[in-house]
């Protein structure tokens, strides 16, 4: 049989094989273009505004559930009676926790844990709570927020209050939680995308909590006697801290516009 070169009247020259090199040259290339598209998603998927998505996706699917199971049952409803001391009180505060990252109001909740479990023990178990619910938040807004949300603190009010949060972190989430004002998952957001420490922001959240929400507690406990003395009491501590916070407020306005 003849060659190539013989049909084609001797000029056809033969094509050499391939050398190593440039094998090796294609086989890199086709392994990188698939590694160089993973690496392209993996990019998008874990950018600043692809988490902040899934942050807006967690909350609504969380806004979603408590509006779908109505937790706000157990004040009218009681608590299931296979569950009983420790047992309870740890079930109570996960579920406290998970309720506040939903937006369940605080006031609600602290009420049903006295109402549940006593002044005392309804005092520690909506603490426990609170500041799980305030780590969840804060957890969730630094790593999936922060990134996206800080490049747009551009207006005056914003950058006032970024800038006290981030300076002044322990000493202004103790006012936060002491006089109500800001609601409580706001105040976990707000300070998620500052640059306050996670130490401050949980000691103070534990400790400012402690008035407010022993007030709820009691007259969780004691709503049954609504003009009992420590009913009355309760009700004062309730209504004295947003008072004197409406007021600071109301001083600090100035402050801030000059910012």
């Amino acid at each position: 049989m003849l060659d190539a070169t013989t049909r084609s009247g001797g000029t056809a020259t033969a094509v050499p094989p391939a050398t190593a090199t440039e094998l090796a040259a294609v086989a890199e290339f086709a392994l990188a273009t698939p590694t160089g598209l993973t690496a392209r998603c993996t990019r998008v998927l874990l950018s600043p505004w692809s988490r902040l998505s899934l942050l807006v996706v967690l909350l609504a699917a969380a806004a979603s559930g408590v509006l779908l199971f109505h937790p706000q049952r157990v004040l009218s409803d009681g608590w299931p009676p296979e569950l009983g001391g420790a047992a309870a009180a740890a079930v109570f505060a996960v579920a406290y926790g998970l309720c506040t990252v939903a937006f369940v109001p605080r006031p609600l909740l602290n009420l049903a844990a006295g109402a549940l479990f006593g002044s005392q023990a309804g005092l520690g178990t909506a603490l426990a709570g609170t500041v799980l619910g305030a780590g969840v938040a804060f957890g969730l807004g630094r790593i999936l927020g922060q990134d996206a949300l800080r490049p747009l603190l551009r207006g005056r009010w914003l950058k006032a209050a970024d800038g006290q949060l981030s300076r002044h972190g322990f000493r202004s989430m103790m006012v936060a939680r002491l006089f109500p004002g800001v609601p409580f998952w706001a105040a976990n957001y707000c300070a998620a995308v500052s640059r306050m420490g996670w130490l401050p922001f949980l000691l103070a959240t534990a400790l400012g909590s402690i008035p407010n929400t022993a007030a709820y507690a009691v007259a969780g406990a004691r709503a049954s006697a609504p003009t009992s003395p420590a009913f009355l009491i309760a009700m004062g501590f309730i209504a004295l801290p947003a008072l004197i916070g409406a007021v600071v407020a109301w001083r600090k306005r100035h402050h801030l516009r000059g910012h």
